[in-house]
């Protein structure tokens, strides 16, 4: 079966990963301005009714923008990592999983914690071996030292926007170190998504750069058949 190109998928996964790390350092601004008002409050200071209602009004606009991005982002990151997956699939038969679990490994309870990484890892590795077997190695620009942190900050910053979600169905409940805390919690989870986001952008960049040589192999090998 012939080679999906996968450009344009890649191109949208890396637009909306930079969207939500804008919206991240966004979200990062706004959950400080609320730790800093909560703070005021905890000194003895006053904080009108007004003050809290925008506050309250800008973290709520800022969260479900920030939600509806990292629902697309997640859909455009796992359609380029399918197709990536899938032509890899084309040029090397002995791959541990099939194309559909490159998408389905992120929905499956307790499976999404560890596999969705061994396919990224297998895809790298896998890759670059048979590029070095096509006498490629050259083309090869990447290296999988950075895939490890990579998944531990999204396993990380998938806990805290967990603690984050448990604590929102309560929120009117919290008093004030609970509000303080969960502010904090947010600022943490802001700046883990940040780094993740950057990395996560690299992660796609690096394979997309050299997924075109896979293309140039299988022309090599038509040509050689004609």
């Amino acid at each position: 079966m012939e080679l999906r190109n996968n450009e344009q998928r890649a191109k949208n996964a890396i637009l909306l990963v930079y969207i939500v790390l804008a919206l991240e350092i966004i979200s990062l601004v706004s959950s400080y301005l609320q730790y800093d008002l909560l703070q005021t409050v905890a000194n003895g200071g006053y904080l009108s009714e007004s003050e809290a209602e925008a506050n309250d009004s800008r973290e709520q606009i800022i969260g479900i923008i920030y939600l509806v991005a990292y629902v697309i982002s997640c859909i455009t990151f796992i359609m380029w990592f399918r197709r990536a997956y899938y032509n890899l699939h084309q040029r090397i038969s002995t791959l541990s999983y099939s194309e559909g679990w490159a998408a389905g490994c992120w929905f499956v309870p307790i499976v999404n914690l560890y596999l969705p990484y061994q396919i990224m890892k297998e895809l790298y590795v896998e890759t670059k071996e048979l590029l070095s077997q096509k006498g490629l190695a050259e083309k090869v620009g990447y290296t999988t030292a950075y895939l490890e942190w990579w998944w531990i900050l999204w396993i990380i910053d998938g806990v805290l926007e967990y603690v984050v979600f448990r604590f929102s169905p309560k929120i009117d409940e919290l008093d004030l170190d609970g509000w303080l805390f969960i502010t904090g919690i947010s600022i943490v989870s802001g700046i883990t998504g940040i780094i993740l986001a950057l990395i996560t952008i690299k992660v796609i960049k690096d394979y997309s750069n050299v997924e075109p040589v896979l293309f140039e192999i299988e022309e090599n090998e038509i040509q050689t058949e004609e």
